[in-house]
């Protein structure tokens, strides 16, 4: 019985433990997803900006360029999938990775081969473990990411679409990533980068035009030096977007994880309580059978 007790001493210990790293890790992502937040929104500007100067370039000139124009045949297509660097985020890099892997099986059925770019330690770990090729990977920073990883994943996929097939090029280029939509909300996500499929973060009104611009040079060279910031800045808002994810998720995990631990420890206690109770008790009917087997000698 004492065993026992000790047993439940030592669970109740190390559970009280777990639930301070718990707390720690809630309070921790509850303090930095308010930067985060601001870095997501303060990206908006700026993005929404160029998507409306390559939306009116490419919407109000009659021009073939190979970044906005569909290609007659697409063999092989780019995914980038987004994940975290770090666990203890409940299931926010699963929920991406699920989400890649429908990706994956609707190209494939489309008769498209895949090429894979990786972002966190997550994806890369999840491909590996499948011995899974990928083309690039990057990780590191996934919680706060910077801009020059934006812009070298950037770079990468442009070189890459710029490439004939026949040497490795890509036909299209996707991005698996999760929106941030609340501190509740954050949805996994599966977007279009290239060819060209103009969508703003936030939906313009139907009355809305297009501004008017007078291009100085011609229409294909603005085109040329806005699409690579175009590319790098949706890059970007997606990083951000599913950083902020990344650290709601693992907010929210870690009060489950600690809420989880007080009620073990609730249970733990009980059950020493009740061993200790027995234990006693057990001394007690030792005592009394003691006694009266005195008093009958």
């Amino acid at each position: 019985m004492g065993a026992q007790i000790r047993v439940y001493r030592q669970k109740i210990a190390s559970t009280t433990s777990m639930q301070k790293i718990f707390k720690a890790m809630e309070l921790i992502a509850a303090s930095r997803i308010g930067k985060a937040r601001t870095r997501v929104a303060a990206s908006l500007p700026y993005s929404n900006a160029i998507t409306r100067a390559v939306s009116a370039v490419a919407s109000q000139s009659e021009i073939d360029h190979p970044l906005t124009t569909e290609p007659e045949q697409i063999r092989r297509a780019a995914m980038v999938v987004m994940t975290s660097d770090r666990g203890l985020a409940g299931s926010y890099s699963a929920s991406v990775l699920k989400q890649s892997e429908s990706l994956v099986e609707l190209l494939h059925e489309e008769g498209k081969e895949v090429k894979t770019y990786l972002v966190g330690r997550k994806a890369q770990a999840y491909y590996d473990f499948r011995d899974r090729e990928s083309a690039r990977v990057w990780t590191g920073n996934t919680d706060a990411p910077d801009f020059e990883t934006a812009r070298e994943i950037g770079r990468a996929l442009l070189d890459d679409f710029n490439t004939d097939y026949e040497d490795g090029g890509v036909d299209e280029i996707h991005i698996v990533y999760t929106r941030f939509k609340s501190m509740v909300v954050q949805e996994p996500t599966v977007i279009r980068l290239l060819p060209l499929e103009v969508v703003e973060e936030e939906a313009q009104s139907e009355t809305e035009l297009l501004p008017l611009y007078e291009y100085e040079p011609e229409p294909e060279k603005v085109l040329d030096a806005l699409l690579p910031r175009y590319i790098e800045s949706r890059i970007f808002a997606a990083m951000l977007q599913a950083a902020a994810s990344e650290l709601a998720a693992r907010q929210r995990a870690m009060k489950s994880a600690g809420d989880n631990a007080s009620d073990l420890i609730k249970k733990y206690t009980r059950l020493r309580n009740n061993a200790r109770q027995a234990e006693i008790t057990q001394e007690l009917s030792e005592i009394v059978a003691g006694a009266d087997a005195l008093s009958a000698s």
